[in-house]
């Protein structure tokens, strides 16, 4: 699958709002944008391992393509939702359990890149990987 490999960040685009709008402060919002994240990203059929790396922490993520699962980010914030393939792109509908209110995310390789764009409440923000 297009999305295996390790992707390295290499730039965001709004994110500080976007952060800001998750309701995360300013501190945490300053270290976040220079987290050196880093993403193993690896597909068997319908399921999907992704190990993030970054500044904060180390996190193994699993889940099956249609299927409910909890994550919590890097700030502490719980989400609950499902990853889905829609054409080529992976798309993520979660909700936040402290406020039920949703957050999308939608993963896409673009020119060989991997992009993220995430959107909560109207605020849509990019974070754009390179393949290492």
């Amino acid at each position: 699958m297009a999305f295996d490999g390790t992707w390295k960040i290499d730039r965001n685009d709004n994110y500080d709002k976007f952060m800001e709008k998750m309701g995360i402060n300013v501190v945490k919002r300053k270290l976040a944008a220079h987290d050196n994240l880093k993403l193993i990203i690896s597909q068997e059929g319908s399921k999907f391992t992704i190990k993030e790396s970054s500044a904060f922490r180390t996190a193994e993520i699993a889940f099956e393509l249609g299927v409910n699962f909890n994550y919590s980010l890097a700030d502490g914030t719980e989400l609950t939702g499902t990853w889905s393939l829609e054409g080529d792109k992976l798309v993520g509908r979660f909700k936040r359990v402290d406020n039920g209110k949703e957050l999308h995310a939608v993963r896409e390789i673009v020119g060989g890149e991997l992009v993220q764009t995430y959107t909560y409440e109207g605020v849509e923000a990019k974070r754009i990987f390179k393949k290492e």
